[in-house]
């Protein structure tokens, strides 16, 4: 069973975006997993509580023998159907459990003696993954280059990125625009799995002598920038964005209120709006404290009214105050407090296009 074919390359594993079985039970898997992994567990959640209770109490030759016993059969056949399913697919793939021990090695010799096929496994499954990952964000950052672009909320620093090749976009990895009215409609990672993809988009981008991340604070919604990057941007050099008030509402406009309304009708036809209403005053609601109770009522006010116009008249403008208002009033002032502490890290200031010609001149140095 142990002399079937294991993978140890890690690098290329991930550079590669090597499909993979987790074989690890579904509670593992959502506590985080690999990128491109698939979880076609071994055993249930129910299957790997009783399995470890056995462990804890007789011991491990006793533990396999009950895990033997829960799947068989039926349950046994409906496990190899869908490795067989998912390799017919995926033939250049891998599979793992959690240190690539007896799981693994079982889902991997069950695939064999039933189709021949061996199908290679992860030595030292996700715990060395995952180990590995780390290591790699940490060595990757300590040799290589960070520059950071800052600039006021709806500025553009995320359409600027999308034009650098040598760049971390940590709010798309985060799936989250850093603000209280950053949410998407889907949901964050989790930690560790954004942690995971970060550190593989570290991997594919190592070549690169200098690395463009977008100035964020130490976290992006639920999510956490690892120390290392964080320890590393916060002394890089620091590019800002400038633009006007006008351009900063309408990029605002499309970010948070037009393509954010279409995301939560496209995700839900009849609720969408629904939705969407609730996103505005939900996120409104995370700032009270900081608008103090006058401000926040009238802003609810604005966005009530503004929400109402578009249902009456399906039209967006009762949205512009409320951005202005919230650009001007309350993120500026938050944004003119923290450049202030970084004003001798700035070694570039200009408009979108100044400041991509700056990029490109540093990152082909």
């Amino acid at each position: 069973m142990s002399s079937l074919a294991q993978i140890q390359d890690f690098t290329q594993l991930f550079i590669n975006d090597t499909p993979l079985i987790d074989t690890r039970a579904p509670v593992e898997f959502i506590q985080g997993a690999c990128p491109h992994a698939h979880n076609l567990p071994l055993m249930s959640d129910e299957q790997r509580r009783l399995v470890g209770t056995c462990y804890k109490n007789k011991g491990q030759e006793a533990a396999i023998k009950l895990g033997h016993e829960l799947i068989q059969n039926k349950a046994k056949n409906t496990r190899i159907k869908a490795w067989l399913e998912f390799i017919k697919s995926n033939q250049n793939g891998a599979l793992y459990c959690f240190r690539g021990g007896l799981r693994s090695q079982i889902t991997q010799r069950w695939i064999y003696e039933t189709s021949g096929i061996e199908y290679p496994r992860v030595k030292g499954g996700f715990k060395a993954l995952r180990r590995f990952l780390i290591d790699q964000s940490s060595h990757i950052m300590n040799t290589t280059t960070p520059i950071v672009i800052g600039g006021q909320t709806g500025c553009g620093k995320t359409l600027l990125l999308d034009k650098i090749k040598a760049k971390i976009d940590l709010e798309g990895l985060a799936n989250h625009r850093g603000s209280a009215f950053g949410n998407s409609t889907t949901s964050q990672p989790s930690q560790i799995n954004f942690e995971n993809e970060l550190a593989v988009e570290l991997i594919k981008k190592q070549h690169h002598a200098h690395l463009v991340f977008e100035d964020e604070s130490s976290n992006i919604g639920t999510v956490h920038i690892p120390a290392c990057i964080k320890d590393k941007t916060a002394q890089a050099d620091l590019v800002l964005l400038k633009a006007s008030v006008q351009e900063r509402i309408i990029v605002s406009m499309d970010a948070y209120v037009i393509n954010m309304n279409q995301d939560f009708i496209h995700q839900d036809a009849i609720n969408g709006f629904d939705n969407f209403a609730n996103y505005c005053l939900s996120s409104l609601h995370k700032i009270q404290k900081r608008l103090g109770l006058v401000r926040y009522k009238a802003m609810h006010k604005m966005i009530t009214s503004a929400l109402n116009q578009y249902q009456t008249k399906r039209q967006f403008d009762g949205f512009y105050p409320v951005v202005e208002s919230l650009l001007v009033n309350y993120y500026d002032p938050m944004y003119n407090y923290q450049i202030k502490k970084k004003h001798k890290r700035i070694v570039f200031e200009g408009n979108a296009d100044e400041v991509l010609a700056y990029l490109n001149t540093r990152l082909i140095s």
